[in-house]
């Protein structure tokens, strides 16, 4: 039966995949839920969003997604706490950075309203999905990308915007061991490595199976000038703890600007952890590995909140980093998550409560 839920047209699955999903054996991002939101940009404006039933879309081969790669996405969780109440963790930050996103990628800016009603409208259709599970939650992918006709270079003339849904597991199990790389970049100054651009994530996945070929899971990011420099984990925000305190390298036109970034700052700052926001060499980790003094090194986004790393390789050496018992990595993660899923205060203003 189709209604309407925050002016946002629900179109309702005639059927439901929940009944075949074992909620206590999730991996990360394979199952979709039944809904997802739609909206398209035509004749120079985004047309009313919509929930309709999860399903294929139809595109023409002359798509300029499929050409000229405009594409931006967003990565964000739902949680249920004890009482069945729906959170989001700074969900308007993650609208703003797709706006900021598609603007670098020449794609027409959401209206806010679109976004969060449109997201709200669909967990509440989908509500049943969002597992309890410790470790578990909605995991929320919205994306935008060009749907518009034509071999032309030139950014398209109509787009589309879809939230899709996967119930998931954590994202990293076990420990993670990451190569420096020497070679490779992620992105360059005046590039797009600041957005959430999906070539971003393709450009990384042949230097990434170069390293797991080698025994790794993931690559540290250099500088694309000199390699010098830490930049970011795989696809996530890096963190490197020398003795006591906590430093991050700078957001720039190569680095996202990530909300668990932003959260582990703040957070840490807020419980007397020293933290530096400053360039890392790739001289200093090492050197640090070697003297004893690099304490913890950590990747930090959304689908993992925090993935500590076990140890690097560079220049065909290993180092491992051993596990800490005080570790910041367990320390925050816990305190981030615990806000999320409404476990702990918020005194910084963070959750948001899904009505």
């Amino acid at each position: 039966m189709d209604a309407l839920i925050n002016d946002i047209e629900i179109i309702k699955a005639k059927t439901t995949k929940i009944n075949d999903v074992d909620f206590d054996n999730l991996t990360f991002g394979k199952i979709l839920t039944d809904h997802m939101l739609e909206c398209d940009f035509k004749d120079g404006k985004w047309q009313a969003p919509k929930v309709v039933p999860y399903q294929p879309i139809t595109l023409d081969p002359s798509a300029k997604i499929f050409h000229y790669g405009q594409s931006v996405f967003e990565g964000m969780k739902a949680y249920k706490d004890a009482d069945g109440t729906v959170w989001l963790f700074r969900p308007l930050d993650n609208f703003k950075r797709l706006n900021i996103s598609s603007k670098r990628l020449a794609i027409p800016e959401l209206p806010e309203d679109y976004f969060m009603n449109g997201l709200k409208a669909l967990l509440k259709v989908d509500s049943d999905w969002i597992p309890r599970n410790e470790g578990s939650s909605l995991y929320i992918r919205p994306f935008i990308f060009a749907s518009g006709k034509g071999f032309h270079a030139s950014p398209a003339d109509e787009y589309k915007f879809i939230i899709a849904c996967a119930p998931s597991g954590s994202y990293f199990s076990g420990e993670v061991k990451v190569l420096i790389e020497e070679k490779y970049s992620r992105s360059a100054n005046g590039g797009v490595g600041f957005a959430k651009a999906g070539g971003n994530y393709a450009g990384q996945f042949y230097p990434t199976q170069l390293a797991v070929d080698k025994g790794y899971q993931q690559v540290i990011w250099t500088d694309d000038n000199t390699h010098e420099y830490i930049e970011e984990a795989g696809a996530m925000n890096i963190f490197v703890r020398i003795n006591d305190t906590l430093i991050t390298g700078p957001t720039s036109d190569r680095i996202l600007d990530g909300i668990t970034r932003k959260s582990i700052i703040e957070l840490a700052q807020s419980k007397g952890i020293p933290v530096e926001v400053r360039k890392i060499t790739v001289s200093e980790v090492v050197e640090a590995a070697k003297n004893g003094s690099l304490k913890e090194m950590f990747g930090a986004g959304t689908a993992a909140v925090i993935s500590p790393i076990s140890g690097f390789g560079y220049k065909n050496e290993d180092y491992d980093i051993p596990e800490m018992e005080d570790a910041y990595a367990s320390f925050l993660k816990k305190h981030i998550t615990d806000i999320q899923t409404n476990k702990s205060e918020d005194p910084f203003g963070w959750r948001y409560k899904v009505e």
